[in-house]
């Protein structure tokens, strides 16, 4: 079976993060936290920098802190590929956790495994400080359709 050649990036993570700055303020309104780290040709690397308001008791990153770092990730594969529409949302995201993640940098790995005109799916790594695998998340994005010019 021929290997498909991965979308292409549109938007770089600079322009991904300002996007999100002026569209999503609320997501880094306390401190910046939650940024695109990279992106490249069919992905994105997003970064939690986990601190205290992301622990849970035991020290442990928190779910939802994961869920969102996950989400992010998946909200910046569909800026920075399907044309930088803000108003692309979650319609989907399926997340499994394999062990705890500490405070630090926590880092998602995501891949876009289906780019079409309606809708972005996506799979996600997410890897503790230490590096070990903490959670895997699957994904989708409903894409805004394209204006036409006037």
């Amino acid at each position: 079976m021929p290997k498909s050649q991965p979308p292409r990036a549109l938007l770089s993570a600079a322009q991904v993060n300002a996007l999100m700055d002026r569209a999503y303020p609320q997501l880094n309104a306390a401190a910046r936290c939650y940024f695109i780290l990279d992106v490249f040709d069919g992905g994105c690397r997003a970064r939690l920098d986990a601190d205290d308001r992301h622990l849970r008791p035991g020290g442990t990153v928190s779910g939802p802190s994961l869920f969102t770092l996950a989400d992010i990730g998946g909200y910046g594969c569909a800026l920075s590929h399907a044309g930088g529409d803000a108003l692309a949302v979650t319609t989907n995201l399926d997340i499994n956790f394999m062990r705890k993640a500490g405070p630090g940098p926590v880092d998602a790995q995501c891949r876009i495994l289906k780019l079409g005109r309606s809708l972005m799916v996506f799979s996600c790594e997410i890897f503790s400080p230490a590096g070990e695998l903490a959670a895997f998340a699957t994904g989708t994005y409903s894409i805004p359709p394209r204006q036409a010019a006037k």
